[in-house]
Order: C-alpha cells, then sequence, then structure tokens
C-alpha cells in the first residue's frame, strides 16, 4: 500500500460541514464501482469488525439504498441513503438518514457531495457532508465517525489493492 496518498479529514462546525478528501492508489472506474455496487460496496463499507449489510440498493437519481452496519454480536445500525444526482465516474449526491429496521428515518439527515477526479492512476475522493443540524453533527462526531470512517477508508484501501491485483 502506498503511504503517500492523500487524507484529509476537516469539521467546520460553523458551517455543519464535514471534508474528506481520500486518494487512492486505484483507477477511477474501480474506485466508482466501490462506491457505487452494492457487492463491493458491502465489502468495504463499515468500520471492522463491523459489517455492510444492504436490503435493497438502487443507484439511480431517486433510487435508495437501505443498509445496516451489523456488529459481531449482531447489532444492526440502520441508514437509508436517497440519491439526488448522479454524473457517472466524476460525482454523485446523496441524503443519509439513521434508520429504523422498517426504514423509519430518523431527520434531520445530512447531505453528501461525492466528487471523483483521477491524476497519474490515482483516484481523489473529494467527500463534502453537510448536516443541516449542528446537534446531529456533534453526535456524529461523539459516535466516533472519524475514527470509524477513517478504519472504513482503510478497508477501502485494502480491497482495491486486491482487486487491482486480481485477487
Amino acid at each position: 500500500m502506498n503511504s503517500n496518498l492523500q487524507f484529509d479529514f476537516t469539521v467546520d462546525k460553523a458551517t455543519k460541514k464535514v471534508f474528506i478528501n481520500r486518494e487512492f492508489d486505484a483507477e477511477l472506474s474501480l474506485v466508482w464501482d466501490a462506491y457505487t455496487k452494492q457487492e463491493i460496496l458491502d465489502q468495504w463499507w463499515a468500520p471492522k469488525p463491523w459489517k455492510s449489510v444492504t436490503k435493497f440498493m438502487n443507484f439511480e437519481v431517486g433510487g435508495r439504498r437501505f443498509y445496516a452496519m451489523v456488529s459481531p454480536e449482531g447489532l444492526e445500525r440502520w441508514s437509508v441513503q436517497k440519491y439526488t444526482a448522479i454524473s457517472p465516474k466524476t460525482n454523485f449526491k446523496l441524503l443519509n438518514a439513521f434508520a429504523d429496521a422498517a426504514e423509519n428515518p430518523e431527520l434531520p439527515g445530512s447531505e453528501w457531495d461525492l466528487n471523483f477526479s483521477e491524476q497519474n492512476g490515482k483516484t481523489k475522493v473529494s467527500i463534502t457532508i453537510y448536516n443541516e443540524s449542528l446537534e446531529r453533527l456533534e453526535k456524529m462526531i461523539e459516535m466516533g465517525f472519524k475514527e470509524g470512517f477513517t478504519m472504513t477508508l482503510k478497508s477501502l484501501e485494502e480491497l482495491l489493492t486486491n482487486l487491482s491485483q486480481g485477487k
């Protein structure tokens, strides 16, 4: 794994936003697929030892993903995402909300804006997460979002390395 890859994580409470920039040593199309295809997404979208389990996913504008992060003990933390904009291989936006197992969202949620770019065989993903509520942003941070998402992106890096090498 390349240790010279960019990784920035910034919380701006004044604007109620989180900014994440992460570079991967992988082609853009592979990174895009990792974020947009359920069978790949479930392999990395949870901090270990938790697992991501998608009940359904329809990656199109107006489509949704309903999934749980499941602990080794079977504890489920559900979320629902609604895709609001998609520009293939460059950007997609979604609304994300915690939910119960019956898909009832806990509002307010957050707005995610994910941008993808490739340069010299490396792909950069820039994520902006806007929380309508400062209280929700602070709850995310208190719940260990930075640590958990950092671990999750490390899992993605490992998966991309394996996929790039055909493992």
